[in-house]
């Protein structure tokens, strides 16, 4: 299952020079999580992570290649959350090694949308998220007083992780956050729309559309995806 891998090639291509910090996966650094989205009022939050039209992008990527997610860690390219005091530009990129256990593409596609879901069922107190699933975005509007009891992205991740590895099919994450202003938004946002894209694809070979490649508007998307002709035809062959 290589549907997503040169995503993550490119992502790291992309960010090019070494993190401003990393950190290794510590699950007792977790931040606190609520039962549900807490609300934020505009006179309790420090900032704004992709607010006042600032750009933003979220996307998350699963491979089965475990040379390219190795271990479990934390990226931050940028500020950290105690360094910034105003709104900035905002992504956050999860990329995962998942286990080899997909007999069947149905199960690949639950295990893909179960992963992708993840990021939906993540509360950290006092970090309010808004995602947006039709524009790849997310704004985060970050609590005054959990901000000054040490609110960390090495905290905000591992929070994440956390929640990625209730699911033993994930082995690794690399949870990837930005707030540099020098950073190429546009870029991410579109590889954020292209695994959007993929994972469309793979909703509409599952459904049973038409096999017809010479009349589909998905086929150039399915010639440029590694993995997906592959799937294609398999489905073909069932049907």
């Amino acid at each position: 299952m290589k549907l997503y891998d040169q995503i993550i090639r490119d992502t790291e291509k992309l960010l090019g020079c070494a993190a401003q910090k990393q950190w290794d996966y510590s699950p007792e650094k977790a931040w606190t999580q609520t039962k549900s989205s807490e609300l934020v009022l505009t006179r309790d939050a420090a900032y704004e992570l992709g607010g006042d039209g600032k750009p933003s992008a979220n996307y998350s990527c699963i491979t089965e290649d475990q040379a390219l997610v190795p271990k479990d860690e934390i990226l931050l390219y940028g500020r950290d959350l105690s360094e910034i005091n105003e709104d900035v530009p905002y992504a956050r990129i999860a990329l995962m090694t998942v286990s080899d256990m997909y007999d069947e593409d149905e199960e690949l596609y639950k295990a893909i949308r179960d992963i992708e879901f993840v990021k939906y069922r993540v509360f950290p107190k006092g970090y309010m998220l808004r995602t947006s699933p039709e524009s790849s975005k997310e704004q985060v509007r970050v609590d005054k007083s959990e901000l000054h009891r040490g609110m960390s992205f090495e905290a905000i991740g591992a929070a994440y992780i956390q929640k990625y590895k209730e699911n033993p099919r994930v082995k690794n994450v690399r949870m990837i956050f930005i707030t540099d202003d020098a950073a190429d938004y546009a870029a991410l946002l579109a590889h954020a729309r292209e695994v959007d894209a993929i994972t469309k694809t793979l909703t509409h070979i599952l459904e049973g559309f038409s096999t017809d490649c010479s009349s589909c508007k998905l086929k150039s998307l399915c010639d440029e995806v590694e993995g997906m002709r592959e799937i294609h035809f398999k489905r073909n062959k069932k049907s």
